[in-house]
């Protein structure tokens, strides 16, 4: 079965070009339009939208495409037999690491080209099925797999959650992704509990934010490594109890903060941190493994396992999420109970116009992002 995005394009644009426009505009001069072999005629019934597609595997700078494509139909893989997906009407679509790698092939998920890329978005419902507790025109933020990057998207139910009040479209988009990740990496694998210190690499992007946030929801004291003055801003205003730089000798500076070392280390960035991330934990201490954004992945000695009686523990969220329609649910009460708390408020970084995708993939290349890189696909 498609994931939803995997669509063939009606009409293609190149990224940096203006996309087109929303209604008519004197004066606007159309970009360069590339024809496409000839498809069936589609029900006229069916509305054209616009969305980024990826359309080769070449890089952020030329692997995307602005085009007009069929809106999706309210279907997903991830629902479950018979039951129809939620269908979003995007407003903000969250950029992360994993559509940075797909532009030049190198992510785990590899869908047939062209595809329109993005995970999650923040909008209103335009249809939901029967039973799911959402009516269109709920504001919601929605975990898509595929399809963000675009006018129109669908979600499983049990992937669309209401939006409260206190957030907007934006923080809709970076919810999702890396909350329901950081509550994953921090309480089901890393059994994180109350009065224990955790530690947070890659404190002041995306993941990072929302593990520092909902450590503390959880009653977790929190410290924050990163590489910059800016970053640690970022990182104090998500809640960090102390903050170390990642260049300076932060091993040393951790264990004489808490006496010994941390509880829990959440590492989404990997390389060659991961052995003075080991060494920086107490006895009984675990590494909770998230991703590798720092490009290597590293290897563990198992003899320090054993000598420091510590662990080291993989957190891969959508692998375990994605076929629990329970779990997921579990998770997002868990969430609104920390965003009614006041404890999760996603921390939104550089936002970029829908044109402007590449840029976005680009600041997160660079490593310039700070808290969630956004989209803004719909005005408003």
């Amino acid at each position: 079965m498609v994931l939803p995005g995997a669509l063939t394009n009606v009409s293609i644009r190149l990224i940096g070009a203006r996309p087109p426009p929303r209604g008519p505009r004197a004066g606007t001069r159309p970009g360069p339009r590339v024809e496409l072999p000839h498809r069936a005629a589609r029900p006229t019934s069916v509305r054209a939208m616009r969305a980024i597609q990826i359309a080769e595997l070449t890089g952020p700078d030329t692997a995307l495409r602005f085009v007009e494509i069929p809106e999706p139909e309210p279907s997903h893989p991830l629902s479950p037999p018979g039951e129809e997906a939620v269908v979003v009407e995007v407003h903000a679509a969250g950029v992360s690491f994993p559509e940075l790698l797909q532009t030049r092939g190198q992510y785990q998920f590899r869908p047939p080209l062209p595809f329109v890329p993005g995970s999650e978005v923040g909008g209103t419902v335009h249809s939901a099925p029967a039973g799911s507790g959402l009516e269109p025109g709920d504001r919601v933020a929605a975990f898509t797999a595929l399809g963000a990057f675009a006018e129109t998207a669908v979600a499983p139910a049990f992937f669309t959650f209401k939006l409260p009040d206190a957030l907007d479209f934006a923080q809709g988009a970076g919810l999702v992704l890396n909350y329901h990740t950081a509550y994953f990496a921090l309480r089901t694998r890393g059994r994180l509990t109350e009065g224990e210190t955790v530690l947070v690499h890659g404190a002041a992007g995306g993941v990072g934010t929302a593990a520092l946030q909902v450590a503390r929801g959880l009653g977790a004291r929190t410290i924050a490594v990163v590489s910059s003055d800016a970053k640690e801003r970022v990182a104090r205003e998500a809640g960090a109890d102390e903050v170390v730089r990642s260049d300076g000798p932060w091993k040393d500076e951790v264990k004489a903060l808490v006496g010994g070392g941390v509880d829990l280390v959440i590492d989404p960035v990997g390389g060659d941190r991961f052995t003075d991330s080991l060494r920086s934990l107490r006895e009984r201490g675990r590494v909770v493994v998230v991703g590798f954004t720092g490009g290597s992945i590293p290897e563990v000695r198992v003899n320090r396992l054993l000598l420091g009686n510590t662990e080291v523990i993989g957190a891969g969220w959508g692998a375990y999420a994605m076929p629990k329609p329970a779990f997921n649910r579990e998770v997002g009460a868990a969430i609104d109970r920390l965003i009614e708390r006041g404890y999760v408020k996603p921390l939104i970084g550089a936002r970029f116009a829908f044109e402007d995708a590449a840029s976005a993939l680009k600041c997160i290349d660079a490593r310039e992002a700070t808290g969630k890189v956004v989209l803004d696909v719909r005005e408003g």
